[in-house]
C-alpha cells in the first residue's frame, strides 16, 4: 500500500548526504545501521554547522550595534521557525535546557493556578510527562487518573482517555506518539472530545517523539502546551522547546518581575541553537519543495513532514511484511512484533520486537556485532517498566529507523534478524 510512497533512489541519496554518519560508525569506520533514532536522531549537517560560529561572538543580542543585531535576527528567525513547526499563529514560545524541563514547568503552572480535584494522563507516557503529572498531583493533593493502553493498537483509545475526564479535571496530559510502540494519537479528536466534557480544560501534549515523524498543528488541535526536543528532530542537544497558549502563558509563573506577564524565557536562548532550528525547518521545506509548488514556509514544511511520514510508512510496511526475497518481522519464526497494529495510518516508524525465549540484552549485542544498533527496553528500565506492564510484557527490542533510511537498509536489517533468529533455534 505504501511502497509507492518511498523516496526515489536519487532523492534518498540526496537526503542521506545531508546527514552525518547514516551508513557508518564514525569511531571505527565500519558500516552500520543505526536503528536507535527514538533515543535521538541522525544529525542534519546544516543544523550542526549552523552553530559553529555563532557562539564565538561576545556580543549580547539585546544591544543595538551591528553584530548584536545580527545575532538578534538569528534568535528571532529561530523563534518564528518554531512557530512554523507548531503552526502557532498565537500563543508564546518557551525554551529551556530540555523538553522535560519545559513539560514540568507547564504542568506545574497549570496545577498551581487551576481549580479542580483530578488530573488525567495515560499509561503510555514517557516519564518526562507522566512523572510531571504524577509529581504535581501528589504535591497538590489531586487524584491521578491513568488511561490504559490498547494491545490492538499499541496506543490509547480516545474514548478511554475521555471517560476519565469530568468538570473537576485540572489537566489532561497525553503524548503525540509513543516512544515504545510507535502509536500516534489523534490529538485533534482527543481535544475535541475532552472539551465537549469540559470546554475550558487545560491540555498539554508531549510531542518529543512525534516531531521527527509527523505534523504538529496547534491551530487544528488547540492544546495549551506542547513540547519537543530538537535533538530528536535532526538537531542538537542543549535546548527544549515549548508552545504555550495565551491563557497558559498568562498564568502566574516563574519570570523576571519587570517582564511582560506572558514572558516565559528566563534569560536568552542561545543564537547557535536557534540557527540550528532554522536549518531543520530549511531542510524540511527543501524536501517539501520537491513535491509542491507552494512557496509558503509553513506549507512547504507541512508537505515535507507529510512526505517523511509517507516514506517512513513505506519502510514500516516493508519491515513488517517483507518482500518476496526477504521475510518481514511478522514472518520470521521466533520473532514477534508486540504490540502489532495492522493499520499503519496512525503509526510512526518505531517497532517493538520480541525474540521469544531469548535474552534481549544478548540479542542487542549480537546485532551490534553484525553492524546494527538497537535499544533494549527491559522491565528494569525506569523508562519502560510502566509501559511494558500496561501491555503485559517483560521486555522487548525497540527498532527505530528514520526517513534517511531506504528500502535496502530495511532489507539488510531483516536478513540479519532472520539469521539471528535461526541461530537461536
Amino acid at each position: 500500500m505504501y511502497e509507492k510512497e518511498l523516496f526515489s533512489a536519487e532523492l534518498q541519496k540526496e537526503i542521506k548526504d545531508r546527514f552525518y554518519y547514516v551508513d557508518c560508525d564514525p569511531h571505527i569506520g565500519a558500516k552500520r545501521l543505526f536503528f536507535e533514532n527514538a533515543g535521538g536522531s541522525y544529525r542534519l549537517k546544516a543544523a550542526v554547522e549552523a552553530g559553529s560560529d555563532k557562539d564565538a561572538y561576545p556580543d549580547c543580542p539585546d544591544r543595538d550595534h551591528h553584530s548584536a543585531r545580527w545575532l538578534n535576527d538569528i534568535l528571532n528567525r529561530g523563534m518564528e521557525d518554531i512557530r512554523v513547526i507548531f503552526n502557532a499563529k498565537s500563543g508564546v514560545i518557551a525554551t529551556d535546557l530540555t523538553a522535560t524541563q519545559v513539560m514540568f514547568n507547564m504542568v506545574r503552572t497549570i496545577v498551581q493556578n487551576v481549580e479542580g480535584t483530578n488530573m488525567v494522563t495515560t499509561a503510555l507516557e514517557h516519564p518526562s510527562a507522566f512523572d510531571a503529572v504524577n509529581y504535581y498531583a501528589d504535591k497538590y493533593g489531586k487524584e491521578l487518573r491513568v488511561a490504559d493502553t490498547s494491545n490492538e493498537t499499541g496506543g490509547v483509545e480516545a474514548e478511554d482517555i475521555v471517560k476519565l475526564i469530568d468538570r473537576d479535571t485540572v489537566l489532561l496530559s497525553v503524548m503525540h506518539a509513543s516512544n515504545f510502540s510507535g502509536a500516534a494519537m489523534n490529538i485533534e479528536k482527543i481535544v475535541r472530545m475532552a472539551r465537549d466534557i469540559k470546554p475550558d480544560l487545560y491540555i498539554v501534549v508531549d510531542g518529543v517523539q512525534h516531531a521527527a515523524h509527523g505534523i504538529f498543528d496547534v491551530e487544528k488541535a488547540p492544546v495549551d502546551g506542547m513540547n519537543f526536543g530538537p535533538y530528536k528532530f535532526f538537531g542538537c542537544r542543549g535546548i527544549g522547546v515549548g508552545y504555550l497558549s495565551d491563557r497558559l502563558a498568562n498564568l502566574p509563573h516563574h519570570k523576571v518581575i519587570r517582564k511582560p506577564q506572558n514572558e516565559w524565557r528566563l534569560g536568552s536562548p542561545v543564537p547557535m541553537q536557534m540557527a540550528s532550528i532554522t536549518e531543520i525547518v530549511n531542510y524540511v521545506c527543501w524536501l517539501g519543495s520537491r513535491f509542491t509548488q507552494s512557496q509558503g514556509r509553513r506549507e512547504l514544511f507541512e508537505e515535507g513532514m507529510k512526505r517523511i511520514g509517507l516514506h517512513e510508512k513505506g519502510l514500516l510496511e516493508r519491515m513488517l511484511d517483507g518482500t518476496e526475497s526477504v521475510p518481514g518481522l511478522r514472518h520470521i519464526s521466533g520473532v514477534k512484533v508486540c504490540p502489532d497494529c495492522r493499520d499503519l495510518t496512525n503509526r510512526d516508524l518505531i517497532v517493538p520486537v520480541v525474540f521469544e525465549g531469548a535474552d534481549h540484552g544478548e540479542i542487542v549485542k549480537e546485532y551490534e556485532r553484525r553492524g546494527v544498533i538497537l535499544r533494549e527496553t527491559p522491565m528494569s528500565s525506569m523508562f519502560f517498566d510502566r509501559i511494558l506492564g500496561s501491555f503485559g510484557m517483560d521486555g522487548a527490542l525497540r527498532v527505530s529507523p528514520l526517513h534517511c533510511h531506504g528500502a535496502e537498509d530495511i532489507d539488510e536489517y531483516l536478513k540479519i534478524t532472520k539469521e539471528i533468529a535461526e541461530s537461536l533455534r
